[in-house]
């Protein structure tokens, strides 16, 4: 399920194939994906993702989706994605924290709880900055294999 892009916000675009095919079907999937893509460490605990959540990060897909390919075809991005994008960016990402492990191990956790909304600011400002960012837009590249539209650095 899970393509490392290079980028967060790549790596959700990879969970739809471009014949259509999801990866996100529902709530257990969603979580599988933010826990292979790092947002979510594997330990912390996360309530029910409903059908709220799995539409909200296939919104955020389709509009990310949608202007990175216009900066890549260097034609104007689509105005209600881009309002889109910057309203979820400029969220509040999850709090992080250091706790100890069984091990004694400094690792990271989430504090505050999980939030939908944090959770699609950090995939958003990953957006932003990508496609504000000269140098990864440089290395921005398209698959180009056959039925392939991947995005990459």
């Amino acid at each position: 399920m899970w393509f490392d892009s290079g980028r967060v916000c790549l790596d959700l675009l990879a969970t739809r194939t471009p014949q259509g095919a999801e990866a996100i079907h529902d709530g257990d999937e969603l979580r599988l994906w933010l826990v292979g893509a790092g947002l979510v460490p594997d330990r912390t605990p996360l309530g029910r993702l409903g059908p709220d959540w799995v539409e909200a990060f296939r919104r955020l897909r389709r509009d990310v989706d949608s202007l990175v390919r216009a900066e890549l075809a260097g034609s104007a991005p689509e105005e209600d994605a881009l309002a889109r994008v910057n309203a979820a960016a400029a969220g509040p990402p999850p709090g992080v924290c250091a706790v100890r492990d069984r091990e004694g191990h400094l690792v990271r956790e989430l504090c505050g709880g999980v939030e939908c909304a944090g959770l699609l600011a950090t995939v958003a400002r990953d957006a932003v900055e990508l496609l504000t960012d000269p140098g990864d837009l440089a290395l921005l590249r398209s698959c180009g294999g056959d039925g392939c539209a991947r995005l990459y650095l």
